[in-house]
């Protein structure tokens, strides 16, 4: 479904160059749902917005279905928001027009591609749980309640792809855990691909695979231990992201490896390592000191 290789992004202006994406990699398959983390400034919002069609990449390979996004004009970019992306943010006001009713938000992306289908926006809400609010204006919903409004409306087109950037910050432990079985209800029941990006470990834990961005680049892969595992269940009390799911590192097409930081500093390993194969293992150590060479 999506296909992202050497992706980079860099915004300019006047004085300043930043550099988002340095050659990100990243494969996601159709009806996967999965979870993006990741530090703030690490790239991973500016991901999902090259993603959804929002912004450009300036380098690299990205695809999500038939769509080469890289290539995609402006009006291909329009078609594409509107038939194959839904796009949900934290903040509400992003999704929701507060003068219209539940029902008529719903409808508006329906109106605009020309495909008014009210039996299938009052179903959308029904799925949310949202059945006998349909007819309230915002004012007259809670900030859960909105969000739910929220994700009716990116189903609206019926999208082949949702995209969710920190859908349940600003909503309680109780909603965030209706916001992610209604997720996981539309990934199981539609084939709907999936992809969330959250800091909350707790959230990625409810998801098959974890995928962590560090400074631009794809770096770890937490991928689910027991393939039966409900994930709609609640974590257990002290239960980690590491204990549910398995941590790969990321190895991208040339070979290169992010070795986790904590493991270089336990090395004292600042910009070179001595590297072996000893059998089935490949063993990574500081790198024994020349002669004359001293520790600092």
């Amino acid at each position: 479904m999506i296909d992202c290789e050497g992706l980079v992004k860099i915004y300019k202006t006047d004085d300043l160059e930043v550099v988002a994406l340095q050659g990100l990699n990243l494969s996601v398959k159709a009806g996967e749902m999965m979870a993006i983390i990741g530090n703030s400034g690490s790239g991973k919002s500016t991901l999902l917005n090259i993603l959804g069609g929002l912004d450009r990449p300036s380098a690299g390979q990205v695809t999500v279905g038939p769509w080469n996004l890289l290539k995609a004009s402006d009006e291909d970019l329009v078609k594409y928001k509107r038939d194959t992306v839904g796009f949900i943010w934290q903040n509400n006001a992003r999704n929701l027009l507060p003068f219209l009713t539940a029902l008529e938000n719903v409808e508006m992306p329906m109106m605009f591609s020309g495909k008014l289908d009210r039996h299938y926006a009052k179903q959308l809400l029904e799925w949310v749980g949202l059945k006998d609010r349909m007819h309230n204006k915002l004012q007259q919903l809670s900030g859960g309640e909105q969000q739910r409004v929220a994700i009716a409306i990116s189903l609206a087109n019926k999208p082949q792809l949702l995209l969710a950037d920190e859908p349940t910050g600003s909503v309680d432990t109780r909603t965030s855990d209706m916001i992610m079985d209604i997720f996981r209800k539309f990934n199981r029941e539609l084939g709907l691909t999936i992809v969330i990006v959250t800091h909350d470990l707790s959230l990625a834990g409810k998801v098959d695979r974890v995928v962590a961005i560090r400074d631009g680049l794809t770096s770890t892969e937490f991928i689910k231990r027991n393939p039966n595992l409900d994930l709609s269940k609640p974590f257990v009390q002290g239960e980690s992201l590491e204990e549910v799911h398995e941590a790969f590192v990321v190895v991208d097409r040339v070979g290169r490896l992010q070795v986790p930081k904590e493991y270089l500093q336990a090395l004292s390993i600042a910009d070179k390592a001595s590297m072996e194969i000893d059998g089935d293992k490949i063993i990574i150590r500081a790198p024994k000191l020349l002669e004359g060479e001293k520790t600092e």
